[in-house]
């Protein structure tokens, strides 16, 4: 073999290398790029076009107990706070509870963990219904004992915007549709005074993200994989902000 037929094999064989890493599914990546845009009206849909910005990364479905569903989220954020939007495959609502503030996740539910400082186990939980109710907690959580505390002087400018739309049918519990999606914009604000917040170019924060059903079973999907609970903060992805 020449010289130059060996420079050959070795330059495809580091394109190969590359073409493999780039095109790695977001689902089985531990870091994810989150961009920065000025912020924007929440909808409850996909339509806006700040969205464009945002790539999506696909939840796994871990436990399947009705369908099968896709998953799928996107992340930006601004000076001001984060923004989530969830495209969720279904094919009903499951979903009675009419208040904030109840155990959300015993129906459908898409939620959010946000754990800004490894140095202490505190982190932000963030429940949205397909009827927009919600739940915002701060999860101390010492060496698996864990219990959420529901924000105080929630309003203004430390309250979470949400919104939340289907498609294919009608948006009540026991509906027929086709997708649902949950929006939310999470101020700074209310995370403050945790640590690295407001994150700048370079931060980064430990986060996962989640989904469960209830059409005919308990059905959950997830970013990153946990064992026992949604809980396991150690298992957490992380989130680079750009």
């Amino acid at each position: 073999m020449t010289s130059n037929t060996i420079s050959k094999s070795i330059s495809i064989l580091i394109f190969m290398g590359f073409l493999s890493f780039s095109t790695k599914p977001f689902e089985e990546m531990n870091t994810i790029k989150v961009r920065k845009i000025e912020d924007f009206e929440i909808t409850g849909n996909e339509n806006t076009n700040h969205w464009k910005a945002a790539e999506w990364i696909k939840l796994t479905q871990r436990k399947s107990e009705g369908g099968s569903y896709g998953t799928q989220v996107k992340i930006l954020y601004s000076d001001r706070g984060i923004y989530f939007l969830f495209f969720c495959e279904d094919s009903k609502i499951t979903s009675t509870m009419e208040e904030d503030n109840l155990d959300l996740w015993t129906e459908d539910v898409v939620e959010i963990f946000l754990w800004t400082d490894e140095h202490y186990p505190l982190y932000f939980e963030y429940e949205l219904s397909p009827m927009n109710y919600e739940l915002p907690l701060l999860i101390p959580n010492m060496e698996g004992k864990f219990l959420g505390w529901i924000p105080w002087h929630y309003f203004g400018d430390r309250k979470v915007i949400h919104a939340t739309g289907v498609a294919g049918g009608e948006k009540r519990s026991g509906a027929s549709i086709t997708s649902w999606t949950a929006e939310f914009f999470i101020p700074f604000e209310l995370l403050s005074p945790l640590n690295n917040v407001p994150p700048q170019k370079g931060t980064q924060w430990r986060a996962n993200m989640y989904r469960m059903d209830y059409d005919s079973g308990h059905s959950t999907w997830s970013w990153q994989e946990t064992d026992k609970t949604f809980h396991e903060y150690e298992k957490f992805g992380t989130l680079l902000f750009d």
